[in-house]
Order: structure tokens, then sequence, then C-alpha cells
């Protein structure tokens, strides 16, 4: 039990750190880049999702139950429908700045390798997935 509590606090903790760790690396690369403002808005907004994170630790119980080392079939009915609309957005997201860039007669890279990447990773989990079940 102390160890699955152990598991439990590192996840809470190590995914707003990812959120903090990805927003200083934006930062940096975007000082280097010579866009200083732009990275400290990147890290802005990444801080504030960091620290939304670790507040909701403390108080949602959904939260806490994502982040278990093995949810029970609620959270991760949640989980799983949470990634799946985060890649709708994504790939409809790609697809427009694809379709945009075409329009505006440039090569639509890279879009089109996010594009084209969503597309087959979703043929490669569908023939998987269908095996598996």
């Amino acid at each position: 039990m102390r160890a699955q509590q152990m598991t439990s606090n590192t996840a809470r903790r190590s995914v707003p750190g990812f959120f903090l760790a990805l927003g200083g690396a934006c930062l940096v690369a975007s000082a280097f880049g010579g866009r200083l403002a732009l990275g400290l808005v990147t890290f802005g907004i990444l801080a504030v999702c960091s620290l939304a994170l670790v507040l909701l630790g403390r108080r949602s119980e959904t939260y806490q139950g994502l982040t278990e080392r093995e949810p029970d079939e609620r959270f991760a009915r949640i989980s799983g429908r949470a990634w799946a609309g985060t890649g709708v957005v994504l790939t409809v997201g790609n697809l427009y700045a694809f379709i945009g860039d075409l329009a505006s007669g440039r090569s639509g890279d890279p879009y089109f390798w996010f594009v084209a990447t969503a597309a087959i990773t979703y043929i490669a989990f569908v023939a998987f997935w269908s095996r598996r079940t």
C-alpha cells in the first residue's frame, strides 16, 4: 500500500514537473532563437498549467484517480477519451494548418508530416487493437 501511495504521489508531481520543464525548454529555445518574448509567454502558460495541476492534485478526486498507478475502469475510460479528444484536436489543427499553407502557395511542411503520421498511426492502432480485442 505504501509503495502504491508513493507511486501516486510521484505521478501527481511528475506531470506538473513535466509541464514546468517543458516550459523551461521552450524558454531557452526561444531565447536562443531570438524570440525571448514568445519564450516568456510560453513558459508562463505552461507554468500556470503546472500550478493548476498541482492544485488539482490536492483537491480533485478525478485527477487523483487518473494519476494512480492502476486507475479503475472509470478513470481509465476518462483518460482514454481525453487522449482521444486531444488527438482529434491536434489532428484537425494540423489539417487546417496544412490546407492553409497549401492555399498560401507554400509546401505544407511540416504540417504534412504531422497529418501523415497521424493517419498512419491511426491505421496501425486500429489494426493492433482489432487483433487484441
